[in-house]
This record gives C-alpha cells, sequence and structure tokens, in this order.
C-alpha cells in the first residue's frame, strides 16, 4: 500500500496531492497522512467522491487515512452516479453573461464564491481564452478556487490561453490542460455548466 505524507502541508496540498495519486492509480488502496482536521475532512470528502471507503486512525502529528476502493454496489443511487458521470464546469471567460463587464465580474466572483459553497461541488473547472484571468495572479477569486481545490474539485486553466495572455508564469491556482482534456471531458460529462 502507498503512503503519501502531507502531514507538514495545509490544504488544498493534501487534497491536489491525493487527487493526482488517485487518478495515477485507480482503485489502489491508499495511506494518506494529513496534520489537521481541515485536511482530514477535505481528503476524506475527495476519496468517497472517487469511490473510496475510508478509516481515520490517529498517528504522530495528524491523521492516517486508509483508503480502499469501495465494493460495487448494484444500488440505484450508484447505477445513477455511473450515468450521471462527473460535472464539469466550462468557464469561457471572466465574466458571466453579457452586457456590462464590471457588473459581469461582480456576478462571476460571487458564482464562484457561491459554488464553494454547494454540496458536492462541481468534479472540474475548466478555464478558457478570458477565464484564465481568473486563475491567475491578482485575480479576486484565488480564495474561492483554492476552497474548492481543498473539496477535491479539479481547476484547470488552458495552457494556450495562459500563453496566448502571456499568464503561464503568473497561474495561481490550479493546473495548465490542454484541448484534448477538455474535448474529452466535455464529451464524457455527465452534466456541463456554461455560467
Amino acid at each position: 500500500m502507498d503512503i503519501l505524507d502531507c502531514r507538514e502541508h495545509k490544504c488544498p496540498h493534501p487534497v491536489v496531492e491525493t487527487r493526482k495519486k488517485i487518478l495515477s492509480d485507480p482503485g489502489s488502496p491508499l495511506t494518506v497522512l494529513v496534520g489537521d482536521e481541515i485536511s482530514r475532512q477535505n481528503v476524506t470528502r475527495l476519496a468517497i467522491s472517487q469511490g473510496y471507503g475510508v478509516e481515520v486512525s490517529d498517528t504522530e502529528g495528524g491523521f492516517a487515512l486508509n483508503l480502499s476502493p469501495a465494493r460495487e454496489s448494484t444500488s440505484s443511487e450508484t447505477t445513477d452516479s455511473l450515468i450521471r458521470g462527473k460535472t464539469v464546469v466550462f468557464l469561457g471567460s471572466d465574466v458571466m453573461g453579457s452586457g456590462n463587464d464590471e457588473l459581469g465580474r461582480l456576478l462571476m466572483k460571487n458564482y464562484l464564491f457561491t459554488l464553494a459553497e454547494l454540496d458536492p461541488a462541481p468534479d472540474i473547472l475548466f478555464f478558457v481564452n478570458t477565464g484564465v484571468h481568473l486563475t491567475t495572479e491578482g485575480s479576486e477569486v484565488l480564495e474561492g478556487l483554492d476552497q474548492l481545490a481543498c473539496m477535491g474539485t479539479d481547476i484547470a486553466s488552458c495552457g494556450l490561453c495562459l500563453d496566448f495572455f502571456n499568464l503561464k508564469e503568473k497561474l495561481a491556482v490550479g493546473r495548465t490542460t490542454n484541448m484534448l482534456e477538455i474535448a474529452e471531458s466535455l464529451n464524457s460529462a455527465g452534466r456541463v455548466i456554461r455560467p
């Protein structure tokens, strides 16, 4: 069983690293060591959303979370989840709606902070075109995006778009992605939301 030691890191680092590990080796058991209660809750929420059972025990400097793949279930709830697939939010602009850009930025800010209050949070947020301004240095929504990342939401910005706006070195939250991943994720999503 792999052990991922995140005791020295605060959220969103433990969630981000756990998500990477789960995606790189799906269905394998994993022990995640975290140093605080917030990380324990957020990694547990992520693991459950990815179909893992979680057993928590105290360990030196925090908690040990033993993640194991859950048994297959034939319940209608599980079947419905499989049919729905992932919830993908596609943000193609740094404003919401059209008309007044100042109002549109305020609406987008409110939307992203409100997303962090929802349960469950979306599985992934894709930022393209001027939407990448929301994930880079100076953005007014970085706190909300960090909170979503702590909840297990994958934050991904288009690399070509970051290059176009000379923002690749200023990415402040999440990771870069490419059009192949965006297209595949949108094609296989259970729900696509475009605010």
